[in-house]
């Protein structure tokens, strides 16, 4: 293109740049392969990356970019799992414990100790699960409920990386969806200082909350990969992703790659689109992460569980594709956005399960904590029907 032309093109665009930038619809959020500082200053950015930056363009500016040459691409959406997808009896899809009307007394739990909690556990008469001291644990979601009297003292950071007016908001990460706040006390929720509340897997851990999605739970991947980095840079052990996409994000892989070179675990939903092998979703179907499917009270894989491919690649050997355990993921309950409790099911709840056992586990003297806790999981996995590393649940349900 000539100088000319580039000049003219280039006026234009400053002079009715405000408008262009106006324009820019909410849903058509592109990556420019470009680091020059010149298109960042015209198009605005939403995220920097090594190779490029992520911004909302209109049609406009989108064929301009094309115009020039730039080579751009859509950014991915992940989702969080909508529970009335889960193909259950209506009944066992969401229960709520609320205190009477007219007092006020705190909402309660039907179980103080979920059934799940004590599977893992491997103790049917647990009272109260323990653990997670010093380990911090990122759960990146649709935000969590700060109120929560069995969260509010696990929450150490709160970001807000979903808000379509800036790319980063600390300390906001409230939860309108509900999906982020029930994940968030699989994992830690630690009662309450009265003791009433509810528990998770490791209640002593610090709770990293970073949204990721919207109240309707749509994830932009650019979103999720700063998030991402952002954990691992603060010193984060693991984090857990309750959310996923049928294609892979490159966004996503280069960020988690860089959370593992900082030695840090990062475990996944394997999706709910069982019971078909290879239905396992992204990012749990990258081998650097731990994939997560489903199970019910009877340790049986739920139908709607996602599969891997275990039965295609090398026995007992994580690899793309492969579902790495399962845990449980059928009518769980836990803390919920409005202060009281909910029973839900889903491979979103079946993930934290692993990663609180993972952060109670954790291998702080390791050279590499986070390999050498991922380890500790396989050692410590009871196999599940069908025998062997299958497609349902891999190595099968890790447990003390």
């Amino acid at each position: 293109m000539n100088t000319k032309k580039t000049a003219y093109l280039l006026a234009i665009v400053l002079f009715f740049g405000v408008a262009f930038f106006a324009n820019a619809a909410d849903d058509n959020r592109y990556f420019i392969k470009s680091t020059s500082g010149v298109w960042k200053k015209y198009f605005g950015v939403r995220h920097n990356f090594d190779d490029g930056f992520t911004t909302d363009l209109s049609g406009f500016q989108l064929r301009f970019a094309k115009i020039f040459g730039l080579e751009v691409e859509l950014v991915k959406k992940l989702y969080v799992l909508p529970v009335s997808s889960v193909d259950e009896p209506s009944d066992n899809l969401q229960k709520e414990a609320r205190p009477p009307r007219g007092n006020n007394q705190r909402p309660l739990p039907i179980n103080q100790v979920p059934w799940g909690i004590k599977m893992i556990y491997d103790d049917q008469f647990l009272v109260r699960p323990t653990g997670g001291e010093e380990v911090n644990v990122a759960v990146l979601d649709t935000g969590v409920f700060k109120s929560h009297l069995d969260l509010k003292n696990r929450i150490k950071d709160c970001k807000d990386f979903s808000s379509p007016k800036s790319s980063l908001v600390d300390g906001k990460c409230d939860d309108k969806n509900g999906h982020g706040t029930h994940v968030a006390g699989i994992i830690a929720a630690d009662g309450g200082s009265d003791g009433l509340g509810i528990f998770g897997i490791a209640p002593a851990v610090n709770l990293y909350i970073y949204q990721v999605c919207s109240a309707n739970g749509f994830c932009w991947a650019d979103d999720v990969a700063t998030a991402i980095r952002t954990a691992a840079n603060s010193g984060v052990n693991l984090i857990n992703l309750s959310l996923g996409s049928d294609s892979q994000s490159s966004l996503i892989y280069n960020a988690i790659v860089y959370a593992m070179s900082k030695s840090v675990l990062v475990v996944a939903a394997a999706g709910n689109d069982g019971p078909y092998v290879g239905s396992i979703d992204y990012p749990a179907a990258n081998l650097e992460v731990i994939g997560v499917g489903a199970l019910d009270g009877d340790k049986i894989i739920a139908g709607w569980s996602s599969r891997g491919i275990n039965s295609q690649t090398m026995t007992y050997m994580t690899e793309n594709g492969d579902i790495e355990f399962a845990a449980p993921g059928v009518s769980v309950e836990s803390t919920w956005k409005d202060g009281g409790y909910v029973i839900i099911s889903g491979t979103s709840m079946a993930a934290p399960h692993i990663t609180g056992l993972a952060a109670k586990l954790w291998q702080k003297d390791a050279l590499n904590p986070a390999e050498a806790t991922r380890d500790l999981l396989h050692k410590f996995s009871i196999d599940l029907l069908p025998l062997g590393d299958d497609d349902d649940s891999g190595w099968g349900m890790p447990t003390l």
